[in-house]
């Protein structure tokens, strides 16, 4: 990346320069790297790297060091080496769901430095979750060894349609008392630090292009537990709809509008769940076997009728070849074959990632998801399983922090 253009203010060239030489430093990650090495990677001329390599040791933004191999060293002094300080600051992501907050706290590397998890007791309200979050983050910090004025950003993601200019939950069902409040306002107040708001699934896309998995872009993310709900990406950017409702697969309707019992009742239904997510979502799930065994006449797993549990042991049984299990988990398999065909006829993803709770269930679920599928669609589609479990919207949420404080670093290099 080469900085040269005189017609440029001194100021501004100066600021562009110490900009590429900060990129150069941060993609090296922990490694040292000389002046020499510096304007090699940036083009940059050496009187240049030292006047933004002195920039940024001031700003705290780089630390200098002295080599420890012998063969870098000039006569008479060592060589000085160079590498981003990635604890200059911190991020925070933040998980608000119906059952857990979780917590991740990261260096400017988005290197994680700790995380906690807490569950939401039963009954919870809006307020209350707020300040479970606090005292979750907390828990956070001081597990890091951070203070909460080292965070630079912060993100919370969240189930539902959120307001992001605000950072206002606009509608939340499986929330009681959520919609309509200011989440972000009030936990920026309060960490004094900028904080954003997103649907949860949005962000957990995020998390999953970090690792690989998802390189395609063009790809959806279902998350399939008790809920679902979908993040997409087209042309490498999330979608999120002109009302940031994009995505909301949980509440597609598949029954014939003759056969539906209430169809003005609007589209949520017992404790705010969607159709699909009352067709096929882990209560159904649970619900179904229970049912099935019932009709069988034979004894269900033990565990099955476990509220938190069920659909674990359900697959469980389906893999040691017990029949009832089976033929549950292939009817539910077709079931949201059907569902998520919808979405891939409209979007034509180069890759669909299933995340959530439901992942438990591995190849016994996503085998039969992909062969129903089959019949549904045009082409076939690569749907993969996500590798990052119940951290993965904490951990988006992270990395959407760190992407905000970009902006932060950039005016430090000089003279903003």
């Amino acid at each position: 990346m080469v900085v040269a253009e005189a017609a440029r203010g001194p100021h501004v060239l100066r600021r562009m320069n110490g900009a590429a030489v900060l990129a150069a430093l941060r993609a090296a990650g922990t490694d040292l790297r000389r002046v020499s090495e510096i304007a090699v990677t940036t083009g940059l001329s050496r009187p240049a790297v030292t006047r933004a390599l002195s920039d940024l040791t001031g700003s705290g933004l780089v630390e200098e060091l002295d080599s420890e191999d012998e063969s870098t060293r000039q006569v008479g002094r060592p060589a000085r080496m160079y590498r981003f300080r990635a604890r200059a600051g911190h991020v925070c992501g933040i998980d608000i769901g119906p059952h857990k907050v979780l917590a991740v706290v990261s260096d400017l590397a988005g290197r994680p430095a700790a995380l906690h998890r807490e569950n939401v007791p039963a009954g919870t309200r809006g307020t209350e979750l707020v300040t479970l979050a606090q005292q979750t983050v907390l828990k956070t910090l001081r597990a890091a060894g951070v203070k909460t004025s080292d965070l630079w950003a912060t993100c919370v993601g969240t189930p539902g349609i959120v307001d992001r200019e605000r950072g206002v939950v606009i509608q939340a069902p499986s929330i009681p008392g959520w919609a309509g409040l200011s989440v972000a306002p009030t936990l920026q107040a309060w960490l004094e630090c900028p904080v954003y708001l997103d649907n949860d699934v949005t962000l957990a896309v995020l998390a999953e292009r970090a690792t690989g998995i998802a390189d395609d872009d063009n790809l959806v993310l279902v998350h399939w537990g008790e809920r679902i709900g979908t993040g997409i990406v087209i042309d490498g950017k999330p979608y999120r709809g002109s009302s940031a409702a994009a995505g909301e697969l949980g509440f597609i309707d598949l029954s014939p509008a003759t056969e539906r019992e209430h169809p003005t009742d609007g589209v949520t239904g017992p404790a705010g769940l969607g159709a699909f997510e009352a067709l096929v979502g882990a209560d159904a799930i649970r619900t179904l076997g229970l049912a099935a065994y019932g009709q069988a006449g034979t004894t269900p797993p033990r565990g099955l009728a476990d509220t938190t549990t069920g659909p674990q042991q359900l697959f469980e049984a389906a893999r040691r070849g017990d029949p009832v299990a089976q033929s549950v988990v292939d009817r539910v398999a077709a079931d949201f074959a059907h569902g998520l065909s919808v979405l891939l006829l409209l979007l034509d993803p180069g890759r669909v990632i299933i995340g959530g709770g439901l992942t438990i269930a591995g190849e016994s679920l996503l085998a039969p998801v992909r062969h129903h599928l089959a019949r549904h669609i045009l082409l076939p589609a690569n749907v993969v399983a996500s590798t990052l479990g119940d951290r993965a919207v904490a951990q988006g949420a992270t990395l959407f922090a760190l992407e905000q404080v970009e902006a932060r670093i950039s005016p430090q290099v000089h003279g903003s």
